[in-house]
């Protein structure tokens, strides 16, 4: 009861409350900082480990030279190693596009049917059912459709520099391919150059044959790929090498992994100010509150409830700025698309260039965990916060505060 007096202070203390309602203001935006920032980081990891991951796979098992002839027998040794869920023959190469005078930097990817089935979720227009074996149908990522101006049904012509040799010097192997779906993986690099077709219409068009540039390995736990592949590794010593998606994208990942830790340790610094405020809220208060705390000693009450009355009342402030950072944080989580795009209209900036981003989204990924420790951390530091102006209340001396009363 107390307590709940003292955090509502009467007119002539309105400057201690005006402090402690900006304490609690401090603690709900460092708190929301800080579940918007980790939730927004996590998401941008989580997304693109999805969609790399989910597009290239766990593991690329490459030939020495670039072409893996006896790929048949490999890919049966690579489905027989524990841990493996799934692989597939890939071609991947990249070649040049254009369509009515444009000209692109294109990635040819040869699938097989069952991989090209696994981009359907992200086809945007038209339809991958018309990806034949020698249909000449292929499908091109939204951004690459944009910069060639090809809609669907419009034919692109496919440019593949190492053509067949002539007297005359070698010319360029060129094929009209229809625009049979337009799809939009998220990624902006890809979007921006992939164009997938049947993986014998990239043999023929790349003139390899039968042989293929490597194999697509999807493992059991990705984290530990590089363990389940160890054996692989070594019976393919010589002929392939396997690179994980650790290793393919380790500069990217680490760089995430630093960046997260020190945005952490920097928005928990605002929480951290913002419990100051708290204590020197408690700190005036107590202040003000000497007379009412040495009437209090003096009808009897002990050093323990005079602790408890100060403590709970700090506390409470830092749980309710808790509670309020919370839904602050989730709340622009769910509208952060929006936000930013009315930050962009104010300002006239491109917030978020896919170019650079990678993602053509503002990403979000919430870890209960973290929310947790962040939940925690805010309410241990406004604890603590509290120590000090109780125990000073505690000790007051009623004797020596009524002397002169």
């Amino acid at each position: 009861m107390i307590a709940k007096r003292y955090m509502m202070p009467g007119r002539s203390e309105g400057f201690i409350a005006l402090v402690a309602g900006i304490s609690l203001v401090a603690v709900m935006l460092g708190v929301a900082a800080l579940v918007i920032v980790m939730s927004v980081m996590n998401g941008f990891r989580a997304e693109l480990f999805d969609k790399i991951v989910g597009l290239n796979g766990h593991a690329i098992i490459q030939a020495y030279g670039g072409r893996l002839d006896d790929w048949q027998q490999v890919l049966k040794d690579v489905k027989a190693t524990p841990g493996v869920t799934r692989a597939s023959p890939l071609i991947e190469q990249p070649l040049l596009a254009s369509f009515n005078g444009r000209v692109e930097a294109i990635l040819v990817r040869g699938n097989t049917a069952e991989d090209i089935r696994r981009i359907q979720p992200q086809v945007k227009a038209g339809s991958l059912r018309a990806l034949q074996p020698g249909a000449s149908e292929v499908a091109i990522g939204a951004r690459l459709a944009e910069n060639l101006g090809a809609q669907l049904g419009d034919s692109i012509t496919v440019i593949n520099p190492q053509g067949r040799s002539t007297p005359f010097g070698t010319v360029p192997r060129q094929i009209a391919y229809r625009v049979a779906a337009i799809f939009e993986i998220g990624v902006y690099d890809y979007d921006n150059a992939f164009v997938v077709m049947p993986m014998q219409d990239a043999q023929t068009l790349l003139l390899t044959g039968d042989s293929i540039g490597m194999i697509e390995v999807q493992t059991s736990d990705p984290d530990r790929v590089g363990e389940l592949l160890q054996p692989l590794a070594q019976k393919l010593s010589g002929r392939a090498v396997i690179s994980d998606w650790k290793t393919i994208n380790a500069s990217l990942f680490e760089a995430l992994a630093v960046e997260r830790v020190a945005m952490f340790v920097v928005l928990s610094i605002i929480v951290l100010v913002a419990v100051f405020n708290i204590l020197s809220s408690l700190i005036m208060l107590v202040r003000a509150k000497t007379r009412d705390i040495a009437i209090l000693r003096t009808m009897g009450a002990t050093r323990r409830s005079l602790l408890k009355i100060f403590v709970t009342t700090g506390f409470v402030i830092g749980a309710l700025g808790t509670v309020a950072g919370l839904a602050l944080g989730f709340v622009f989580l769910f509208f952060r698309q929006p936000i930013v795009r009315a930050i962009e209209i104010l300002t006239g900036q491109n917030l978020w260039d896919p170019s650079i981003r990678f993602l053509t989204e503002l990403p979000s990924r919430s870890d209960p965990v973290e929310i947790t420790v962040i939940c925690l951390m805010a309410l241990v530091f406004s604890f603590l916060a509290t120590l000090y102006p109780a125990f000073r209340a505690a000790s007051t001396d009623p004797v020596q505060v009524l002397r002169y009363e």
